[in-house]
């Protein structure tokens, strides 16, 4: 057992809170292994529900999802290495940067089409997406240095880089919306740049002097992977190279760090996806600890989870090489029936894993009747 696990298990019997752990139990009606977090004496709050790879997932698996059903256009198969997802209107989108494409996963018809444009919005290594209230898509592709925004019709619209910051070095990675503003972290820059939505021209970047000394400015970014944003509209950055999540103001100013670097809850090796949910919930997936730890508002740790157990049959719930995670409430009804008997869905947790054969692992907050 690793020093993660060890410490996090202390944490919980000390504590009672939510902390790292998994605990089972046998469904009684297929003989299926349910998968928690936390352990016992805790209450479950997190479950393993499914995975798939988008292909012709064989159903014997348990806790794999249904078959999907991939398109003539799209036969040669499923997602490859994963990256950025998000999820709206019952379909799945996942950014596959072998498959120099984006996965379209429909959750209702069970089928699965590769969204792979030509010409000039031809995708080289597209890493993140962020879907628009109206149907419209942003794309960050690090191989094109760009921001591809695509129309409901996924009709290229517009690009955005850092020429318009008077920049050619940019590596857009990660992406966030407002109703007004395009959030793109610019792993090459050091910053996240802030765009006007509406007329695409830059407004300011975050931190406002990216190349200022560290001891200036606390919330310099070394390698921002990600950005997500809450619902106050602060700004939240997976700096990788800091092993810390740093939270800004929507305008830019810098207010706190979550994390350290260590392989303890609460701290970091390599943070990447990040997302947040309605109560203010942080969740952050590690890809060298490989799991996804959750914090509260104050960025106190609350739980994690997806580190392999003991028990091989927790392989399922394991995570590997996680690289992006999104929160959702949409869909509950579609995952309930993996979910125990007795065990309430609050939200779903989709993360991307880039490496083995559970591409996309599914896993439900919530509560015991």
């Amino acid at each position: 057992m690793s020093s993660f696990r060890r410490a996090g298990l202390a944490l919980v019997i000390g504590t009672l809170s939510l902390l790292a752990g998994c605990a089972t139990g046998p469904d009684k009606n297929s003989g299926r292994k349910f998968i928690y977090f936390p352990p016992p004496p805790a209450a479950p709050r997190v479950q393993y529900l499914t995975s798939f790879s988008g292909g012709q997932d064989p159903e014997a698996v348990s806790g794999k999802f249904a078959t999907f059903v991939i398109g003539p256009e799209s036969s040669s198969a499923a997602i490859i290495k994963p990256y950025g997802v998000a999820i709206a209107s019952n379909q799945l989108f996942v950014c596959d940067t072998s498959a120099r494409a984006v996965d379209i996963l429909d959750l209702n018809l069970l089928t699965l089409r590769r969204f792979a444009p030509v010409g000039n919005s031809k995708l080289g290594v597209p890493i993140n997406v962020a879907l628009d209230t109206d149907g419209s898509r942003y794309v960050t592709d690090t191989a094109r240095n760009q921001v591809l925004h695509f129309g409901a019709d996924e009709q290229l619209l517009g690009l955005l880089d850092g020429t318009a910051f008077g920049t050619n070095v940019q590596r857009f990675t990660g992406v966030a919306l407002t109703a007004d503003r395009i959030y793109a972290s610019d792993l090459n820059g050091h910053c996240v740049r802030v765009f006007d939505k509406a007329t695409r021209q830059p407004l300011f970047t975050i931190p406002r002097n990216p190349l200022a000394d560290e001891s200036s400015e606390p919330g310099r970014l070394f390698m921002p992977v990600n950005v997500a944003l809450d619902r106050s509209g602060r700004v939240y950055v997976s700096d990788m190279a800091a092993c810390r999540v740093k939270i800004f103001e929507a305008d830019g100013k810098f207010l706190r760090t979550i994390g350290s670097q260590g392989d303890l809850p609460g701290q970091f090796a390599r943070p990447k996806g990040i997302a947040m949910d309605r109560e203010g919930r942080i969740f952050v997936v590690d890809a060298a600890s490989q799991t996804c730890q959750i914090f509260d508002a104050e960025g106190k740790t609350l739980l994690s989870f997806g580190e392999p157990g003991g028990d091989p049959t927790d392989d399922l719930a394991s995570l590997n090489l996680p690289a992006s995670v999104c929160v959702d409430y949409d869909h509950l009804g579609r995952f309930q029936q993996y979910a125990a008997p007795g065990f309430v869905l609050e939200e779903l947790i989709i993360i991307s894993n880039q490496l083995g054969a559970q591409k996309i692992s599914v896993f439900g907050l919530g509560h015991k009747e």
